[in-house]
């Protein structure tokens, strides 16, 4: 991984009754606004508040954030373009949706649903093997250079805890897999982990199961589980005799189903823009049903929204994750919006996250992140992966 740069200050210096007042109060105000109704989550009893009496408040410790070089993770398949011939190859299907750029270069329609589903199609065909792959239509088609990114990045984290460390013995848990079951083909593929995927949503439960069982590098390797509580994360899904390295999630982003229609319709429009600033104009000719714009590019609710949105559901993760933290090493989630992040970190401090980390992935412009918490001391992190060295 990349060099860790410590962020924010230690806080805990005495100060006088004045500000240690008025920072309860301020801390009390924050903590009073809740995203969402009380749930599962907001039942959890975090660590104590300090109390407005003139205590010095606890020390916070600081949280590491690692800065991502600009560009894909030197591991990623997806460097550099896409090899359109190649795909082709492996999958004739794509090759009547490419089109010329102003380059001259092959490439496809963003904004064209049809045309993302097979590029994804053909994309796990020739760099992972995946041959029996799709989704039903309207569920999420998620970008897998991304995607792919996210793993590598998971993979660093677990190496560092040991660099001895053979990542074919990895267990983890993938939070809301998805008909496209997308991080448990590329951790499975690229690593050898063993994963298990939960959902709330039948239709992609039996599809990412479909998935693993009719591909051979797959199967076996991946079980993937109905949550049959939608309140809930982890309890129901992680049993009590199971232990898991990591766990990975790409949380619901919108708050409603408004919000995320909205959400679809400013990406086609940036899709199109970009197209025109480029000089893209030549397409495929679409029926009119693919002309009307979708959630293709968003997926079903579950994939896109949940009451509160992003931060009451990680919020609710945080919360729930205290119960497993000793079945779990390192939770790890994606947080799109990057205001979270600081939120995120107050939640985990208030369940007592031993370690907390952020760390940063660039491509070009965009920046993503994922944050990562552990409940066990750097000692123990050592004794965990000692048989698995």
């Amino acid at each position: 991984m990349n060099s860790q740069a410590p962020t924010g200050k230690t806080r805990g210096k005495t100060r006088s009754k004045n500000t240690v007042k008025e920072n309860a109060a301020n801390e009390k105000k924050v903590s009073s606004k809740k995203p969402y109704s009380a749930s599962k989550a907001s039942k959890s009893k975090p660590l104590a508040q300090p109390k407005s009496s003139g205590a010095a408040k606890p020390t916070v410790k600081s949280t590491p954030v690692t800065k991502g070089k600009e560009g894909l993770h030197n591991r990623n398949r997806h460097k550099g373009n896409y090899d359109f011939m190649a795909l082709c190859k492996v999958l004739p299907e794509l090759k009547p949706h490419l089109i010329k750029n102003p380059k001259g270069d092959w490439s496809i329609s963003f904004s064209d649903p049809t045309a993302v589903k097979l590029l994804n199609k053909a994309l796990l065909a020739l760099h992972y093997g995946v041959t029996f792959w799709g989704i039903p239509q309207g569920y999420l088609c998620p970008p897998i250079p991304g995607r792919a990114d996210y793993i590598h990045r998971v993979a660093d984290l677990l190496q560092s805890e040991n660099s001895s460390l053979k990542q074919n013995s990895i267990r983890a848990l993938d939070i809301g897999v998805g008909a496209n079951c997308i991080y448990p083909i590329i951790g499975v593929t690229e690593y050898g982990w063993n994963y298990v995927g939960s959902d709330v949503d039948p239709v992609s439960v039996n599809q990412a199961n479909n998935i693993a069982q009719h591909n051979d590098n797959l199967r076996g390797r991946i079980e993937c589980r109905l949550q049959t509580d939608s309140k809930s994360i982890f309890t129901g899904i992680i049993q009590s005799n199971e232990k898991y390295d990591v766990t990975t999630c790409n949380p619901p982003f919108h708050a409603s189903l408004s919000e995320a229609e909205q959400g679809t319709q400013r990406k086609l429009n940036n899709l199109q823009a970009n197209k025109k600033k480029k000089g893209l104009t030549s397409q495929p000719m679409l029926s009119k049903q693919e002309e009307k714009p979708t959630l293709n590019f968003g997926g079903q609710k579950a994939e896109l929204w949940c009451p509160g949105g992003e931060a009451a559901f990680i919020k609710n993760m945080a919360f729930e994750s205290q119960r497993f933290g000793q079945q779990v090493l390192w939770f790890t989630t994606l947080i799109s919006k990057s205001d979270n992040v600081r939120w995120m970190k107050k939640q985990l401090q208030k369940v007592g996250a031993e370690s907390i980390k952020v760390v940063e992935m660039q491509q070009g412009q965009k920046i993503s992140r994922f944050i990562a918490w552990t409940f066990q001391n750097v000692e123990r992190r050592k004794l965990w992966f000692k048989d698995s060295c």
